[in-house]
């Protein structure tokens, strides 16, 4: 039989092959503090409630009790001393969650009813449209400032309109979307507004410089999410939905007697849950309190605006738009005698110690292009980096200066080919059954049964994302699909 001791020593080779999850190396996906303490602190508070299932604070009653202190914590921190709200286990269900009580309190049946989003909305959205029967309208945002566009997101809001969303920020470019503009709309419209402010809320309540009002105290503004797995630093599975009407915040529960068993509540749509990962935003938020946040704010801020001026000082690269917060966006600077390729520019830094997240360029709805870039979070730890970082930034750029943009893997260019000549048609794409699909992905050199160990090496980001700027969005989402649930599951 294998020891406890093996097991675990399995596991660390496994994490050996991971991103690095702290020392500032990675520019997403991971939010790290920098603070030894808040790490173990996490770590103790998600211990203690291990065996407790958060599906029912009256038999477990910490669980109401660090929810209503993490409640508290949002009010103080989004600017009201009255919302009501829910905990949940990230941005998509609290972004789900907010359509589901839109569509529920304006009472419209599932397959009916709008939501109005710009272009740069999270995708959590489209997922909530896809599970609710809800059709999710992306508005073109100004390409230049990927601002939301106040005017084309009344223009497209009709009598089954349910919900509007902005940003705060948002996450392709870290810009803030119009908050107070569009809180008006909505009070004209008589429709509620979402305050998307899941990735960078929980540092903008910190924000040393001033800020536009985006949060709760805006008129208007009916729900704001945010997420403590990302700058609360705890670990991933806590987020927070708010609603400034106590009847919007019933309206997404799940409750039923309609069955012979115990009575069912859901505030969330978790049945069953872990108490972990709030016990631990809990816990760090105590900790840290307003002075701490404020602190770790003050170094995101200092290390962003640095990092900023080093991509404007860098011929050949531009910061999309006019960021605020803790992320920003890259992109080639068409200005430029020679336009860097921001994903050659994200490889060449990956070879120097950093991994930066591309982004493919995105055609919007009025035929306008967001342009192709890579995307950096900042995060506290940044700071005892960033010369290295910097270094590597405009190292990076003099070596990827003049190279040609990377190309999709030639099977799939034969395939975009065939869209364009109308050989081959989206619906062909998307009937194809799931070994035909795998068929096209290992002929295209992306075979998802590649070693995860290997996976980093092997497995050719750059050309990823010109294949999905090249294909029917579609047909990119079904190889995408196919090729993750193949890699999650053994070789047949």
């Amino acid at each position: 039989m294998i020891t406890p001791d093996e097991i675990v020593a399995e596991l660390r080779r496994l994490r050996a092959t991971d991103a690095p999850t702290h020392g500032g190396r990675i520019l997403s996906y991971v939010y790290d503090s920098g603070l030894a303490a808040v790490d173990r602190l996490a770590a103790d508070a998600a211990a203690l409630v291990q065996p407790v299932n958060g599906l029912d604070p009256t038999t477990f009653g910490s669980v109401a009790a660090i929810e209503r202190d993490l409640i508290s914590f949002s009010r103080t921190a989004f600017g009201s001393s009255d919302a009501v709200g829910s905990i949940t286990s990230g941005g998509t269900e609290s972004c789900v969650l907010a359509v589901l009580s839109a569509r529920e309190y304006t009472r419209t049946p599932a397959g009916a009813g709008n939501v109005v989003v710009p272009s740069t909305a999270h995708a959590a959205f489209d997922k909530a449209g896809k599970l609710l029967g809800v059709t999710v309208r992306r508005v073109p945002v100004d390409p230049t400032t990927t601002r939301a566009d106040v005017d084309a997101i009344a223009g497209a809001i009709d009598e089954d309109t349910i919900l509007l969303v902005g940003s705060a920020p948002n996450y392709p470019t870290g810009t803030l979307d119009p908050i107070v503009e569009l809180g008006d709309l909505a009070l004209r419209r008589g429709v509620g507004l979402h305050v998307d402010a899941c990735l960078g809320g929980l540092a903008l309540a910190w924000w040393p410089t001033p800020l536009p009002d985006w949060d709760l105290t805006v008129p208007g503004v009916t729900s704001l999410s945010a997420d403590f797995h990302k700058y609360g630093y705890a670990p991933k599975g806590a987020s927070v939905l708010l609603h400034t009407d106590r009847d919007r915040h019933r309206a997404a529960f799940f409750a039923t007697t309609d069955w012979p068993g115990y009575p069912v509540v859901n505030p969330t749509l978790l049945g069953s849950k872990s108490a972990a990962g709030a016990t631990a935003a809990w816990a760090i938020t105590r900790y840290l309190g307003e002075a701490g946040f404020t602190r770790l704010v003050a170094d995101i801020a200092a290390t962003a605006g640095r990092l900023v001026d080093v991509v404007g000082g860098i011929d050949g690269l531009r910061v999309v738009g006019d960021p605020t917060g803790p992320v920003f966006a890259v992109a080639a600077d068409p200005d430029a005698a020679t336009p860097i390729d921001p994903h050659r520019w994200a490889d060449e830094v990956a070879a120097r110690g950093f991994t930066l997240q591309p982004q493919p360029a995105y055609v919007q709805a009025d035929e306008s292009t967001l342009a192709a870039s890579t995307h950096l979070t900042i995060t506290p730890v940044t700071s005892a980096v960033v010369d290295e970082l910097s270094h590597a930034l405009r190292d990076g750029a003099d070596t990827a200066r003049g190279l040609e943009r990377s190309v999709a893997p030639a099977a799939l260019r034969e395939l975009a080919a065939a869209f364009d000549s109308g050989a081959v048609s989206v619906d062909d794409a998307l009937t194809l059954d799931s070994a035909s699909t795998e068929a096209v992905l290992v002929g295209a050199g992306i075979d998802p049964h590649t070693d995860p160990s290997d996976a980093a090496g092997s497995l050719d980001l750059s050309a990823v994302i010109a294949a999905i700027e090249s294909l029917p969005k579609p047909v990119t989402a079904k190889l995408l699909a196919e090729f993750l649930a193949a890699y999650s599951n053994p070789a047949p």
